[in-house]
């Protein structure tokens, strides 16, 4: 088997059975209409916490035993780790990639859930890609080979356009045709972003690290993508007066939990970042500003 053949079985869903449900629609239907839901902001579980405490569950979690995972243990497949990893890392913004072939012939638009920003001055990204570059999928190829992208948001309002664009269909079929978004010109990039899109990022390649598997010696695993942010695009009604804040309750985004359990954001907390010389003065901390032992 190639190693092309082997990152499309990998991808196959009859492999990773993400979806857990033999009649989805039948499942999906026994379920509530969406509601909608205005963003709220709550108390956090215990205003009162003070310094020390320690967690907010009566010591409930102290009394749970964990599970040692070796991800190389023999006989654990990768595909394990990966469904382990995307039910625990949650929740993940997504990276809904916009790119165009260096020959200006071929566009992508997928999502990848690999996605995070890591820097301001300058704007860095990261995306991280399945497979390696022998093997690479149309968006890799168009982002190496052009060294642009787009990186748009994915809100509630298009969830299911941008979820249609991670069939797997054959190359060169349009993903803007069979998900029903708009393309719109970008500054920077050649790439189009998403105009349902309430927050885009014009995006130029800095460089690329390709990972090899541990298990396989020689088998190209994955591709990390180091982008830098050249232009920015917010919805007008989503951004304040300063242009620096971008309003959650307009933008409503959508993340990605195990398998194929996407997340709302309709609740949030709100807490202060604590300062150490105002809590020393308070007595706040005075009685645990202790030197730093062994373990903690």
């Amino acid at each position: 088997m190639s190693t092309s053949q082997e990152q499309q079985k990998l991808d196959a869903e009859s492999t990773v059975k993400r979806n857990p449900h033999p009649d989805f629609k039948a499942v999906e239907d026994s379920r509530p209409d969406w509601p909608h839901v205005d963003l709220g902001y709550f108390k956090t579980r215990d205003p009162r916490w003070q310094f020390g405490q320690g967690a907010s569950d009566g010591g409930e979690s102290l009394r749970k035993n964990h599970v040692e995972i070796d991800p190389y243990e023999e006989g654990r497949p990768a595909v394990s780790n990966y469904k382990l990893l995307i039910s625990g890392i949650v929740p993940r913004p997504i990276g809904f990639i916009s790119t165009r072939s260096k020959d200006g012939m071929s566009t992508n638009l997928s999502p990848f859930s690999y996605t995070q920003v890591v820097n301001h001055e300058p704007p860095i990204f990261t995306v991280g890609f399945s497979g390696g570059f022998s093997n690479a999928k149309d968006s890799l190829k168009n982002l190496t080979e052009s060294g642009e992208c787009v990186i748009n948001i994915i809100s509630e309002h298009f969830l299911e356009a941008a979820n249609a664009t991670s069939i797997n269909a054959p190359y060169g079929v349009s993903e803007w045709a069979l998900s029903g978004l708009t393309p719109a010109p970008c500054s920077t990039v050649k790439a189009s972003r998403v105009k349902e899109s309430i927050f885009a990022v014009e995006g130029k390649l800095m460089d690329t690290k390709e990972f090899e598997s541990r298990a396989i010696p020689g088998k190209k695993t994955g591709v990390l993508a180091i982008i830098e942010g050249t232009r920015f695009w917010v919805r007008e009604d989503a951004i304040n007066e300063e242009r620096n804040v971008i309003d959650p309750a307009i933008l409503r985004p959508m993340s990605r939990l195990g398998g194929i359990t996407y997340g709302r954001t309709t609740e949030a907390v709100e807490i202060p970042r604590p300062d150490w010389n105002k809590e020393v003065d308070a007595g706040h901390v005075a009685d645990l500003a202790k030197p730093k032992v062994e373990g903690q």
